[in-house]
C-alpha cells in the first residue's frame, strides 16, 4: 500500500490536488511505486486519504497528461514506464580513486573578492533588522503581482516569451521605462538606448567591462559602493577614491585625471546625501573640459520626501557623456533582479554584445510581468505607499537618534531608505554591531564602504525599509544602551 507516502495538510501553501500530485510523481521517481502493480483506484485513494474523490480525480488526469501514469481499460492506473527511461539504476556515488587533483587556487585568474556587502542570512528572525536594501513583505503588492504575473504566462505572452530572444528585450517593458519611469527622471530616449539588466550591479558589471582596462583612471566616491571596487578590480585599472561631503561628490581638481567616474547623485551611497543642481551642472562641465565619461547610478531616485525630485544628471547630458543606471529593486523587490541602462546606441550595442555572451538576456517572462505592472499603474501606487511608510519611519528613526543618541551624528534626509550614522571618533562600529547582533538588532558597520588606506571605524549604517515602523524607537535605544560601554 501507498499510504505512507501521503503527508496531506491544508496548512501548506499548496492545495490538496497539488500535494497528491507531488507525492505520487516523487514516489515513482524515487522507486517506490512499482510499475508492475495498479494504483489504487479514484474511489479508492480519496476514501483513504479522506478527501473529495474529484480532487483525486483531476491529480490522476493530470500525472496522465504529464506523462506519470497510463491508464489500462478495466484495470485502473499504471506508472508508465516510458518516464523511468533515463534513470540511473545505481544512484550511489561510484567508488574511484583520486590520483592527482588539480591546484584550483592558482589555476583562477579571478581577483578573489575581498570585501563586499553581505547581510546576517537570518536578519528576517530577529526583531530589529535595521537592514538596508530588504523591502518588508508587508509592504508588496502580492495581488496586484499575482495577477501580471498569471497574466504574463497565459498562452498568447508565454508564445512571445518562450523562445530565445538573443539580445532584444520585452517590447511593452521598454515602452513603459521609456514613457513611465525615464521622463519622471528629466531623461528622453529611444527605444534603442535602453538596455534591460539583471539588477544595478548587472549594469555595473558590463559597463566596466566595456570600458576598463590597466590604463584606465576610474574614479569612485568614498565611501561608496564596495561591490564596485572589486568589478573594477579585474580590468586591472587605478581606482582613485574621490572625496565627499554633506552634498555629495566634491567637484574640484581630484576629478580631472579620471577617464571614468562613478557617481549617485539622488542619493549618495552609502551616506544618503543629495548633490544639488549646481553641483551637478558642476560635474558635467568638468567632464567636457577633461574629457572623461560618467556612470550615474540613479539610487533610490523614487523614494523622495520632496515635492519636486531634483533631476538626473543624465537629464543635462547634452554631451552624451553620461551613462544612466536605474534599477526596480530597491522599490518592487530586490530579489526580482531587474534594472536597465541608457546610452548612447552605439555603446548600447555593445553592451548588448556583451549581455548576449554572459546571459543573452533577463528572463523574458519577468520582463513581461514587471512591463504589466508598470502598463497598470501599480508600480506608481508602490512607490507611492513605499515614500509615504518611509518618510514615516524615517521621521521616527530621527527623533530616536537625536534622544537616544544625541552624540552621534546623522546626515539630513530629503529621502532614501536608511541613515548614515557617525558615531563618537572612539566608536568602533564592528564591535557594536556584533554586540548588538546578539541582542537581535542587525545594523551595518561602514569600514567596508572606504576606499584607500584611511578606515574610519566609527561609522554604521541604520535601515528602515525592512523593520517594522513600531520597532524602529525601541530598536534605537536599545542600540544606544550597548553603544554606552564600547
Amino acid at each position: 500500500m501507498i499510504q505512507h507516502l501521503f503527508h496531506l495538510s491544508t496548512d501548506k501553501p499548496v492545495t490538496l490536488q497539488q500535494q497528491v500530485y507531488e507525492s505520487i510523481s516523487n514516489g515513482i521517481l524515487d522507486g517506490h511505486i512499482s510499475p508492475d502493480i495498479p494504483l489504487p483506484s479514484t474511489r479508492q485513494l480519496s476514501k483513504m486519504l479522506a478527501i473529495s474523490r474529484n480532487t483525486v480525480v483531476i491529480a490522476y488526469q493530470n500525472l496522465t497528461a504529464d506523462g506519470y501514469l497510463l491508464p489500462k481499460d478495466r484495470a485502473g492506473f499504471y506508472v508508465d514506464k516510458n518516464i523511468l527511461k533515463g534513470k540511473p539504476g545505481n544512484t550511489q556515488p561510484l567508488d574511484i580513486t583520486a590520483n592527482s587533483q588539480p591546484d584550483w587556487e592558482s589555476l583562477v585568474s579571478f581577483n578573489r573578492v575581498t570585501n563586499t556587502i553581505k547581510r546576517a542570512q537570518n536578519w528576517q528572525e530577529q526583531p530589529y533588522p535595521f537592514v538596508y536594501g530588504q523591502l518588508d513583505p508587508d509592504l508588496f503588492p502580492f495581488q496586484h503581482w499575482r495577477e501580471c504575473s498569471l497574466d504574463s504566462v497565459r498562452i498568447l505572452p508565454a508564445k512571445n516569451w518562450l523562445s530565445d530572444h538573443y539580445d532584444s528585450d520585452d517590447p511593452l517593458l521598454i515602452t513603459q521605462i521609456k514613457s513611465r519611469l525615464l521622463p519622471r527622471r528629466g531623461i528622453w530616449a529611444e527605444n534603442d538606448e535602453i538596455l534591460v539588466t539583471v539588477g544595478a550591479q548587472n549594469a555595473i558589471f558590463m559597463t566596466l567591462y566595456a570600458l576598463l582596462n590597466n590604463r584606465s583612471t576610474l574614479g569612485v566616491e568614498n565611501p561608496g559602493y564596495p561591490d564596485l571596487y572589486q568589478i573594477a578590480n579585474q580590468s586591472g585599472a587605478n581606482i582613485k577614491p574621490l572625496a565627499i561631503d554633506s552634498q555629495g561628490l566634491i567637484i574640484n581638481e581630484q576629478i580631472n585625471t579620471c577617464n571614468l567616474l562613478f557617481t549617485t547623485p539622488s542619493h549618495q551611497f552609502p551616506t544618503t546625501v543629495t548633490m544639488p543642481l549646481e553641483r551637478r551642472k558642476q560635474l558635467l562641465q568638468k567632464a567636457t573640459e577633461h574629457d572623461f565619461l560618467i556612470i550615474e547610478d540613479d539610487y533610490e531616485n523614487e523614494i523622495s520626501f520632496e515635492s519636486t525630485p531634483l533631476p538626473a544628471l543624465k537629464s543635462f547630458d547634452a554631451d552624451n557623456r553620461v551613462i544612466y543606471i536605474g534599477s526596480l529593486s530597491k522599490t518592487l523587490s530586490p530579489g526580482l533582479r531587474l534594472g536597465y541602462i541608457v546610452a548612447p546606441k552605439p555603446f548600447i550595442n555593445v553592451l548588448r554584445e556583451i549581455r548576449c555572451l554572459m546571459l543573452r538576456h533577463p528572463a523574458m517572462n519577468n520582463q513581461k510581468a514587471v512591463g504589466l505592472f508598470l502598463e497598470r499603474g501599480y508600480y506608481h501606487s508602490l512607490v507611492t505607499k513605499l515614500v509615504a511608510v518611509y518618510k514615516e519611519r524615517w521621521k521616527i528613526m530621527n527623533t530616536s537618534i537625536n534622544m537616544y543618541l544625541p552624540d552621534y551624528l546623522s546626515q539630513p534626509l530629503i529621502g532614501g531608505s536608511a541613515c548614515w550614522i557617525e558615531g563618537p571618533k572612539h566608536l568602533n562600529a564592528k564591535t557594536l554591531k556584533s554586540i548588538a547582533s546578539d541582542h537581535g538588532i542587525i545594523i551595518e558597520s561602514g569600514e567596508k564602504f572606504y576606499a584607500g588606506d584611511q578606515i574610519p571605524l566609527h561609522t554604521f549604517r541604520l535601515g528602515y525599509s525592512s523593520i517594522k515602523t513600531d520597532k524602529i524607537d525601541s530598536g534605537i535605544l536599545k542600540l544606544s544602551n550597548l553603544a554606552i560601554n564600547i
